[in-house]
């Protein structure tokens, strides 16, 4: 898992300073949360006031706390490592997005930006790139591989399509000003068993305070969940066509923010799955049956309005002559 160089050395270095001690922010305002109000004690802390005031941080060059706690060494020391991230987040059913990208986030005005210096300006042969493997990305409770009919006991599979299409995706590139977008239309999906109705009013005591995963849990249970379809695209931050993809005709403006970027999209619709029991031979000669009698009885209704309608012609023609 990926862990800031600073959270975990800060601390030690942070004991060992002079009670009195009230380090400068080297034009900035301290942070609201520094420890010593109008001070910036620690390297995370300078950090902190630049990021407040839409400043590049960088190395922490000349910033005395940040040499006092080797920040650059310890930069250096992650070059080469990775991230595997994993976790879960709760969002609104409205249009949003959320992004994996380099450097300190903060806000320039209106504008979601990120300090790229040390992202770019780094020893590193080849710089850092954003390849990437999406082992599992799902909206809400992860569906059982299989599932069980009544009164039949056959085992089934939930589905028979992916409901997840984006397990097990892999992007790669070599070029570390790169960006992945992946544009995800998710849509709401209920799984009804048989006897789901005895145990449905179980899952409305559960608020919105439960953790993800525990809804549907239960085998008699509805099931909640979403499955959603994916657009991916990419392309490179220094513009250009699209001829490595094979389409010269696409041409790609200049700028960006390296990453990868998920923009999802949650459809007001609903889809409804019900498991119903298959219809027996009673129930198909009663079926068939009320067919037959429907059929007759617009038969008759026909007949008799043909009847009423040829006797009536007839009556006044009589009368005419």
């Amino acid at each position: 898992m990926c862990q800031p160089v600073v959270s975990r050395h800060r601390n030690d270095q942070a004991t060992h300073l002079d009670p009195n001690y009230c380090g400068p922010c080297y034009g900035a305002e301290a942070p609201p949360n520094a420890k010593k109000p109008g001070c910036c004690s620690t390297c995370d802390e300078v950090r902190e006031a630049y990021a407040t005031n839409s400043w590049a941080f960088g190395r922490g060059d000349s910033v005395e706390q940040c040499e006092r706690e080797h920040y650059a060494e310890r930069l250096d020391e992650q070059r080469n490592e990775g991230c595997r991230i994993e976790g879960a987040i709760r969002v609104n059913k409205v249009v949003g997005n959320f992004h994996i990208a380099p450097g300190r986030s903060f806000s320039n005005g209106n504008v979601h930006v990120h300090d790229l210096n040390n992202y770019f300006d780094t020893p590193v042969p080849g710089g850092h790139v954003f390849t990437h493997y999406v082992h599992s990305l799902r909206f809400g409770p992860q569906l059982p591989q299989t599932t069980l009919l009544k009164p039949s006991k056959q085992i089934v599979p939930w589905t028979d399509h992916h409901i997840n299409p984006l397990d097990n995706t892999q992007q790669s590139t070599d070029e570390p000003a790169y960006n992945f977008m992946y544009f995800i239309k998710v849509v709401s999906t209920s799984y009804l068993p048989l006897g789901w109705e005895k145990t449905a009013h179980k899952y409305h005591e559960l608020d919105e305070s439960a953790n993800l995963g525990v809804y549907g849990r239960k085998d008699d249970g509805s099931l909640e969940t979403h499955q959603y379809s994916v657009t991916s695209h990419r392309r490179s931050l220094g513009g250009g066509d699209d001829s490595a993809s094979g389409h010269k005709e696409k041409i790609h403006a200049r700028g960006g923010i390296p990453g990868v970027f998920f923009s999802y999209d949650i459809s007001p619709m609903k889809i409804v799955n019900r498991e119903e029991r298959s219809k027996s031979f009673t129930g198909f000669l009663t079926g068939l049956c009320a067919i037959v009698g429907g059929t007759l009885t617009v038969a008759a209704a026909i007949d008799r309005g043909l009847y009423e309608g040829s006797t009536r012609l007839k009556k006044l023609r009589y009368k005419s002559i």
